[in-house]
């Protein structure tokens, strides 16, 4: 598997562990490459990942409740979450993924670790946002109204 694949695997695993019980991600991915011992590369990679997600979780947060408006966050699958979470952090604020490829990794990582429907949800909530993105003149989404 590719250092980046993996990467995104092992930064998944990490932030799914933080937001259910909230262990620190130093420690959580400390114990994750211990089982599964990456190269540099993709221990800074997925480093980078999971600070991302960390550092700008409440932007994205807005943005997926923005584009998935009929699923709240908090009813929506930790995996699900988390995964719209890399992947918006990866083409939107990061930046250095290109959109087509971010969305392709989520999507596999969707197959791997969701449900039956949460390819398709994650392609369809990433999709729209791309196409936002790539159309910033068109009239986006209402923000959600903070409770």
């Amino acid at each position: 598997m590719k250092t980046r694949r993996r990467a995104r695997r092992i930064a998944l695993e990490t932030l799914y562990e933080y937001d259910i019980v909230h262990h620190p991600v130093g420690e959580v991915l400390h114990y994750r490459l211990e089982s599964n011992p990456m190269e540099t590369a993709g221990v800074e990679f997925a480093s980078y990942l999971i600070q991302g997600v960390v550092d700008n979780q409440d932007e994205m947060d807005i943005l997926i409740a923005r584009y998935a408006p009929e699923w709240p966050l908090d009813q929506m699958a930790v995996i699900d979450r988390n995964i719209l979470r890399i992947a918006i952090f990866e083409f939107r604020i990061g930046g250095e993924t290109p959109v087509k490829v971010a969305i392709n990794e989520a999507v596999e990582l969707a197959k791997t670790y969701g449900s039956d429907s949460a390819p398709r949800f994650i392609n369809g909530v990433l999709g729209t946002l791309a196409e936002q993105i790539a159309h910033p003149e068109e009239e986006p989404f209402a923000l959600p109204v903070p409770e």
